[in-house]
């Protein structure tokens, strides 16, 4: 399983665009042979400790390279197989085949019969991945002359226009040691780790309580008790057991830190259009396997020798197999509430691959404590609740849950998306409708397929459904305006985004700016500082902040009257005017491409400020002075104090230029 998650990720960051173009450099040519035979010969030079795969390389391992013959119909037929210079031969323990591979050099050779004596041309796409700690997909575009002419092939230039535009976002601020001061301050806001950490573990105790899991309980318990020699003995086995569940989910988390190449990767994925609409689908078909339409479940014969291959080997590498056994049978319920837990973290605050790797802690520790709990106290299984028809009603309302969580993936893409057709109201009523279906479920006035006739009603799915209909309440008070649904903040689109017509696209109908040069310029004709909202469409904790925070009768006057407000959404996916798009080559010599509004405003951030969370907050004076530390999530007495400082700050640089 491992294996296949970095394969997806590796060939998601080559998708993404981040190419490596210092790594490999690509020679071409054509060879001469007869009036209709060439030798098409093409060479790279790779950096140490970097490889490129062999067009041989078994399947079932990284991407083998691959040429495209483009305009081959006709013109020119191939002479077999391309042939290659020395490779190298390796197995690997991830993909667990033999890889074959180029290193510091790559040669191939084809040769061609032309079928038509007028060209004089050969275009070529050429494929390949090159990998060191991370794989990255990349192609190349050769034009070679069948002349002794070398070819030409595609790069990203920085010309006079790029450079131009590139310098044009570089900002000469003054008072940068603010920026450094407040990096701590911001940086301790990333990461959340105990709220994360309690996410993944009530993500966890969800999962036992379903029937894939509650049951093994008992029967694993049982197990090491009576298998031990000792209790002693059974309690360190038991607790072995506990380790290695926590062992194996934390690594489920570990191909999300391959992703530290480019500052906006992340960012990149995480508010992709047709990634979240993955999502949605993806929640949309665990919501329905929770519902009993039908059981997702990975190959038993996977189960099956992991559990041959424990009785076998024994000892604690035995017991670690029986941990991957549980992981593997138990997955048709873990494996959604898993997906609910990842788009939990990819819409939280703060570093998605860390939140990722701390949900996964507390997940694991969930599932693991009750087998450690319950060997060192057995008399405490006489306790533990019989399994029973309550399960089905867990999975079901989890399922519910998918199915809200599903939604805000939709709406993630269509507010990136601008395609205007999940406004809030639209949002909310749906979410409405689901949870009165839950209610009706949990008072079992409907009933799903793979549930008996009905029966007495226990009092916790009473209570359940009782706290169902009053968020159904809560959520209709919001729906016409009478609440802010402030517990909610963040999950339905933001207020400006409504079908009904709204004077202002701005949070809270506040004037802002979307470009940083129309806000400086408003700045300096009215002397006024200016608050930087890097902000984001699919940003919760930016909703959050606008919602419980910008509200307060203090804070909203403050930023409509004083500051000039200019909100930069770094998840914009609106193309940039062709004249405006350019490459930007970072200091590092990376080339990035920049297309996007979004893509442009991210890189302003990153260059100026070093920072590239959403949201970040920073005042600057019109002279593009840093008033004080940036701000990030916080509450509103000090959100409150951070705009009084700018303020003063700001009067004071403006009384100090008067008398000078």
């Amino acid at each position: 399983m491992i294996r296949n998650i970095i394969f997806l990720f590796s060939l998601l960051v080559g998708l993404f665009g981040m190419a490596q173009d210092d790594v490999v450099s690509w020679e071409a040519s054509a060879e001469k042979i007869s009036e209709t035979t060439y030798d098409i010969v093409i060479s790279a030079t790779i950096e140490k400790d970097w490889h490129i795969y062999s067009q041989f390389t078994p399947e079932g391992g990284p991407l083998p390279t691959n040429f495209t013959w483009q305009g081959q119909q006709g013109n020119y037929e191939l002479v077999g197989k391309a042939e290659e210079g020395k490779t190298y031969r390796e197995y690997s323990e991830v993909f667990e085949v033999d890889e074959v591979f180029f290193k510091e050099k790559a040669l191939f050779t084809q040769r061609i019969a032309l079928t038509n004596p007028t060209v004089r041309q050969v275009d070529i796409e050429l494929f390949y991945q090159v990998c060191k700690d991370v794989c990255y997909n990349e192609f190349q575009q050769f034009n070679i002359p069948l002349t002794d002419q070398a070819a030409t092939k595609t790069q990203k230039l920085v010309d006079d226009k790029s450079q131009e535009l590139s310098a044009a976002l570089k900002l000469d601020l003054k008072d940068t040691y603010l920026l450094n001061e407040g990096s701590s301050k911001v940086t301790s806001t990333k990461g959340n780790f105990w709220k994360i950490f309690g996410l993944g573990f009530l993500g966890g105790v969800l999962a036992l309580l379903t029937p894939c899991v509650f049951p093994m309980i008992p029967l694993t318990v049982s197990f090491f008790t009576k298998r031990s020699q000792s209790r002693r003995k059974g309690i360190g086995n038991a607790l072995w057991y506990g380790f290695f569940i926590i062992l194996i989910y934390f690594l489920l988390s570990l191909p999300f830190h391959l992703f530290d190449t480019d500052s906006q990767i992340l960012n990149t994925i995480a508010t992709n259009v047709w990634l979240n609409v993955f999502f949605f689908v993806i929640f949309v078909f665990f919501a329905f396997s929770f519902f009993g339409y039908y059981e997702l479940t990975l190959p038993s014969s996977w189960a099956n020798k992991m559990d041959a291959t424990s009785s076998k080997v024994g000892g604690v590498l035995g017991i670690f197999f029986m941990a991957v056994t549980l992981a593997i049978v138990s997955f048709s319920c873990t494996g959604p509430v898993l997906g609910g837990l990842l788009g939990s973290t990819v819409l939280e605050e703060g570093d998605v691959a860390i939140n990722l790797s701390t949900g996964m802690l507390g997940f694991g520790a969930a599932i693991a404590l009750p087998f450690a709990l319950f060997a060192m106290f057995p008399t405490l299984l006489n306790s533990l609740p019989k399994s029973g028809a309550w399960m089905n009603t867990v999975k079901v309302v989890l399922g519910f849950l998918e199915l809200a969580l599903a939604l805000k993936f939709l709406s993630n893409a269509d507010l990136v998306g601008h395609w205007g057709i999940l406004k809030r109201e639209i949002f909310i009523g749906i979410w409405i409708v689901l949870f009165v279906w839950m209610a009706l479920y949990l008072f079992g006035i409907i009933r799903f397929p793979h549930e008996g006739p009905g029966r007495k009603l226990p009092f916790p799915r009473i209570a359940t459904g009782s706290i169902t209909i009053a968020l159904v309440v809560y959520l209709t008070l919001g729906l016409f305006g009478v609440n802010r649904l402030q517990w909610l903040s963040g999950l339905p689109p933001p207020t400006f985004y409504s079908v009904f017509g709204q004077e202002s696209d701005c949070p809270l109908g506040i004037d802002c700016f979307k470009d940083f040069e129309e806000g400086l310029a408003h700045a300096k004709e009215n002397n006024k500082p200016m608050m930087l909202d890097f902000t984001g469409w699919a940003c919760v904790n930016c909703r959050k902040m606008e919602e419980n925070v910008w509200v307060d009768n203090k804070i909203f006057s403050t930023l409509d009257q004083e500051y000039v407000l200019i909100s930069l959404y770094v998840d914009d996916r609106k193309e940039l005017p062709a004249d405006e798009q350019f490459n930007f080559k970072y200091a590092d010599g990376y080339v990035k491409t920049i297309e996007t509004v979004g893509e442009k405003w991210g890189t302003f951030q990153t260059i100026n400020f070093q920072n590239a969370s959403q949201p970040y907050y920073v005042l600057l004076g019109p002279d593009l002075s840093v008033l004080t530390t940036p701000e990030q999530v916080t509450d509103p007495n000090s959100y409150y104090q951070w705009l009084q400082e700018g303020l003063d700050r700001h009067r004071q640089l403006s009384m100090q230029s008067v008398f000078n």
